[in-house]
């Protein structure tokens, strides 16, 4: 997997220019209004694809890990922002991460690029600092150009939609496979790796857990080794449904506009 490509991509298209403003119409729910929605439907499939309906409203806090990445976030489209950081440590000392704040209309980005930061050029200019991102730059810069038509960072309404086989093995818990490559505009996935993967990606193992009220809480997929990719667990988890916060702006003292490096960087 490339692991720079799938960073960057999963980071440009959940948070620097969300669809979160396209949605602003709708009032989220509030705290606790999943207690009224309809019963978890009987059928395995039926109740991992509506687990995934609260996703939508856009209120909810994540995490992902997967492969020496681990990130966290959230979503709150009540104040149309969003906030995640991601980081990548592949075991043997080279590390990266990122972090990224949008609040409508705004953008901004803290790189780590770890020993590749000295490899570009002004990089010291913005260490530790917030790049606010002109959005117009945004928008024509290859990777930082893709919109999320969705809310959900991990894509999991549509991975679940791949699923073909599932089971109930107890309350709120199943398991089954998934054709990912039904699915591989989902975030979660790299493109060369579904590719790699070839006939297995069309059943992949995975396990998934729901609360109470039939919402997604964790999503575990277990992919085998392809390409240069060794075997690994894609796990997602979704909490505070209808109680995440905003996403808070940087402090004034933190925050440089974004370079020219920084735009071509996302380009590549």
């Amino acid at each position: 997997m490339n692991i720079r490509r799938w960073s960057v991509g999963v980071l440009a298209a959940t948070l620097l220019v969300p669809g979160l403003a396209a949605c602003k119409s709708d009032e989220s729910a509030p705290a606790g209004a999943g207690a009224a929605a309809s019963a978890v439907p009987a059928d395995p499939k039926e109740a991992l694809i509506a687990s995934t309906k609260e996703i939508e409203k856009g209120n909810f806090t994540f995490t992902l890990a997967g492969a020496g990445l681990s990130g966290r976030g959230l979503v709150h489209k009540p104040s149309n922002s969003a906030q995640f950081s991601m980081k990548f440590d592949d075991g043997s000392g080279t590390s990266m991460g990122m972090e990224l704040i949008y609040i409508e209309p705004d953008s901004w980005v803290l790189l780590d690029l770890g020993e590749l930061g000295a490899m570009i050029p002004g990089a010291a200019k913005w260490k530790g600092k917030y790049q606010h991102l002109d959005q117009s730059k945004v928008k024509g810069a290859g990777e930082l150009s893709r919109y999320m038509e969705e809310v959900d960072p991990a894509g999991s309404a549509k991975l679940t939609k791949g699923i073909t086989e599932v089971q109930k093995t107890a309350e709120g818990s199943y398991t089954g496979k998934l054709d990912v490559s039904a699915a591989g505009d989902a975030a979660t996935l790299d493109a060369d790796l579904v590719k790699a993967l070839g006939a297995q990606a069309k059943a992949l193992p995975f396990t998934a857990k729901l609360d109470a009220e039939g919402r997604l809480t964790e999503l575990v997929i277990s992919v085998p080794g392809a390409g240069e990719t060794e075997a690994h667990d894609i796990k997602i988890t979704y909490a505070d449904y209808g109680n995440a916060t905003a996403a808070q702006k940087p402090s004034a003292d933190k925050v440089v506009e974004a370079s020219p490096e920084t735009y071509e960087m996302f380009k590549e």
